[in-house]
């Protein structure tokens, strides 16, 4: 086993040189990510609006269920994935598991709530600033749903990114229904796991510093847009 410096040096040359393990972990990790967050988004962001704009029976309850599957375990949502994909399972005909499909699917279940209920949160916040003005206007109930989403979008930007910042460190629920098979499902989370469990600290630091500079970068992101959304607010 290479000592902390030597370990630190390998490291960093795996980064300048882009290894190219290092370059294909991390590629299926945004891959994986990016994809389960476009969906994520989509069906929170309509979701957290019709909570927010329409009345319906079991509304509250819907709204107190999605707050808390925010705190959902990741491994939980891996074994409900797995469960539903594995051979016995009502999915296992498709064979999606340990796939990167069945990890996307992972991450949808984990990162559709906090986006929902953070559009839940923000819609209805700027309902009670808009509400007589819409009502003026005769707006519909789906108008009034696309008229909050868009003027509360640099807001609903935060909540994209921190479903994001859920995603990309995620690990028992990937581990679970991707199984860290090389080349084809192992990401940085899971990868860092198990070459720090074989000794290979090298490869290991190496993940977890590009892991720790895409954690940086979406709280830069985070605070760049709240100062931006807060000068809008105030324009």
């Amino acid at each position: 086993m290479l000592g902390l410096s030597e370990a630190f040096r390998a490291a960093l040359w795996q980064i300048a040189t882009l290894d190219p393990q290092l370059i294909e972990i991390i590629g299926l990790s945004l891959k994986v990510t990016l994809i389960a967050v476009a969906i994520a988004t989509l069906i929170g962001f309509a979701l957290g609006g019709v909570l927010a704009v329409y009345r319906f029976p079991g509304r509250s309850a819907v709204a107190a269920l999605l707050n808390a599957l925010m705190g959902l375990p990741p491994v939980v949502a891996g074994l409900i994935v797995y469960l539903l994909l594995s051979n016995a399972g009502p999915l296992g005909v498709l064979k999606l598991l340990y796939t990167p499909e069945a990890m996307i699917i992972a991450q949808v279940i984990l990162v559709t709530p906090i986006v929902a209920a953070l559009t839940r949160q923000t819609c209805e916040d700027l309902l009670e600033e808009y509400r007589d003005q819409l009502r003026s206007l005769g707006a519909s109930s789906a108008e009034v749903v696309t008229t909050l989403l868009w003027d509360g979008r640099y807001r609903l930007i935060t909540a994209v990114l921190a479903g994001f910042g859920r995603a990309i460190a995620e690990v028992g629920a990937v581990m679970i229904v991707g199984g860290n098979i090389d080349h084809v499902t192992r990401t940085m989370t899971t990868a860092i796991a198990l070459e720090t469990s074989k000794g290979n600290i090298a490869l290991a630091l190496a993940l977890g510093m590009i892991l720790l500079a895409i954690a940086l970068v979406v709280n830069v992101a985070l605070m760049g847009i709240r100062r931006l959304a807060s000068q809008f607010a105030y324009a």
